[in-house]
């Protein structure tokens, strides 16, 4: 009798061993940034370990690692692949997978980043708008066809070329990381001679002589917009509650210290990055009005509609929310 007990008793052990082996959050998460100042918060994130810190908090140690992608399309790949866990990257890639992922992985929005102009700036003296591109130049951005510069280019072309013509420049566009872009369009050397990038990288270029801007985001959408979203998995959400909390309060954290002390964040931003840039310009681009760190989603529904319109996606949602978790419903989004 007391032998039946004991094997009782350790099989009772080993189921709830097993119970709470499935409860348990995951101890190792990796986490994607890109390039630019605009990745900012993230890179305090990284730097300060918020994220282990507000998981600390909730009874939960977890090692991050970080990755550096230079472009969304790679990243949503690593994050289908499960070997990411959170991706950063501009509206037009969160869309694409939001879309294509409804009714099985259901990937979501966690937050904005930021709202940014994004810059497309030149060498060629010739080109004036956009409609002076010609097959002798091409134009560098992160993602060819699924990059938020990538979508922002084919509203532009659709705006100056006539309806149905959004693909016109895409020939021209070519996939490169914001730094690699850079250097290949200052060198003059390069078949590069634009660039369609983003904070600080549009502001250094126009530093340079002979560098000049044909396209500004802010023009084409009508007014300020999110640049940039993290997003992951429902599953992951799901599976690791305590985890998906940490990291919303570690950019919750972070936001509020940069818009606590530009001056500090510029600092970060210099140490981190290691970019050779000045403080002075730096701290300039993150008291400018037109950027702001935020958590809110801000006209991500105009990116939807033309992507929508153009076949980009196969699925639209009927508003913001329906495109981010349930954490970013209470802001005043759009």
């Amino acid at each position: 009798m007391q032998y039946r007990y004991a094997r009782i008793a350790t099989a009772l052990v080993a189921a709830l061993a097993l119970a709470g082996a499935a409860r348990a959050e995951m101890s190792e998460i990796k986490v994607a940034q890109q390039y630019g100042i605009s990745y900012l918060p993230l890179m305090i994130m990284e730097e300060q370990k918020l994220i282990e810190k507000y998981a600390k908090a909730e009874g939960l140690d977890v090692t991050v690692g970080w990755a550096k992608f230079a472009g969304g399309n790679v990243m949503n790949d690593a994050l289908l692949s499960d070997s990411l866990q959170f991706a950063s990257g501009g509206v037009g890639p969160m869309v694409t997978l939001w879309a294509r992922t409804r009714g099985n992985l259901d990937v979501k929005g966690v937050a904005a980043i930021n709202s940014m102009p994004l810059f497309l700036n030149t060498r060629n003296p010739n080109v004036k708008s956009i409609k002076d591109f010609t097959d002798k130049d091409r134009i560098a951005l992160p993602a060819v066809k699924v990059s938020i510069q990538a979508v922002t280019l084919q509203m532009a072309a659709e705006k100056a070329f006539g309806e149905g013509q959004q693909n016109r420049l895409d020939a021209l566009t070519v996939t490169l990381s914001h730094p690699d872009a850079q250097a290949a369009l200052l060198s003059g050397r390069s078949e590069i001679t634009a660039h369609f990038s983003s904070p600080p990288f549009q502001y250094q270029q126009l530093a340079h002589p002979g560098i000049h801007t044909v396209l500004n985001s802010y023009d084409v959408l009508g007014g300020p917009a999110t640049f940039n979203t993290v997003w992951t998995t429902a599953k992951f959400r799901a599976d690791n509650p305590k985890l998906y909390a940490a990291f919303v309060k570690a950019l919750d954290d972070a936001t509020a210290q940069i818009n606590r002390d530009k001056h500090a964040a510029a600092q970060a931003y210099l140490r981190i990055s290691k970019d050779k840039d000045s403080l002075e310009n730096i701290e300039r681009m993150l008291n400018d009005p037109q950027i702001v760190y935020t958590t809110t989603p801000q006209n991500v529904m105009k990116y939807v509609d033309f992507m929508a319109k153009t076949g980009a996606i196969k699925a639209k949602p009927d508003n913001w929310k329906e495109l981010f978790f349930p954490n970013a419903h209470a802001l005043p989004g759009s």
